[in-house]
């Protein structure tokens, strides 16, 4: 479990729903195995209530391709959104492109705008456009968490090797926390904001130690 602190100046906070599209459910080849998707899907509708329940901010992202791709195909069936997210309200919506959801977006204008200082990031993928946003908003100077039971992964095998759906969340999810972004449940979510304050990460000393320990 990530740490949690509760200061005096609580932080200001947005929650990035990513790419909750219907191409990772169609049974068109993108289908997310890890977490399940009957686990994470409700916790993505839960993160958004109790956003706003607490007057966080939620920005809704939607990858596009052109009509011809095979996948994300713009107003293709299955790009649309899911209806877990498409219907709940919205502060803030982003189509993008490419993996970050800064890269070719009014994101980071949105944010500075807002005074954002927190990025809460759920939906999919973990190793892809979930890490793609969560390393550039820590280089950004953001303070960024990520909610590992409402995200998932695809299994891949290509020249480099292979790797199982959960073995590339849990990866992903390790490295995070030592240093990117702090991972936790949304229960453990839940409870800092209600609280008015965040999950914390570890650091990449204490990681790295930890694991030679436990060998």
């Amino acid at each position: 479990m990530p740490s949690t602190s509760s200061n005096t100046s609580s932080p200001r906070r947005a929650l990035v729903v990513i790419d909750v599209q219907k191409e990772y459910f169609s049974g068109g080849g993108l289908l997310i195995e890890y977490p399940p998707v009957e686990k994470t899907l409700p916790n993505i509708g839960r993160a958004m209530d109790a956003a706003r329940a607490a007057g966080i901010p939620v920005v809704v992202v939607q990858h596009s391709e052109s009509a011809a791709a095979p996948v994300f195909a713009k107003g293709s069936p299955t790009w649309e959104l899911h209806e877990t997210v498409a219907s709940r309200p919205r502060d803030h919506y982003v189509e993008k492109a490419w993996p970050s959801v800064y890269t070719g977006t009014d994101f980071a204008e949105w944010l500075e705008k807002h005074g954002i200082d927190t990025l809460t990031v759920i939906g999919y993928m973990t190793h892809n456009c979930d890490a793609s946003t969560i390393f550039e908003a820590t280089h950004r100077g953001l303070h960024v968490e990520f909610l590992q039971d409402a995200s998932g992964a695809l299994p891949y095998a290509n020249e480099a090797g292979q790797a199982s759906a959960e073995e590339i969340h849990r990866v992903f999810s390790v490295v995070f926390h030592s240093r990117f972004a702090a991972t936790g449940s949304t229960d453990a979510w839940i409870a800092a904001i209600q609280a008015g304050g965040r999950l914390e990460k570890n650091n990449v000393l204490a990681s790295n130690r930890a694991a030679l320990a436990a060998r």
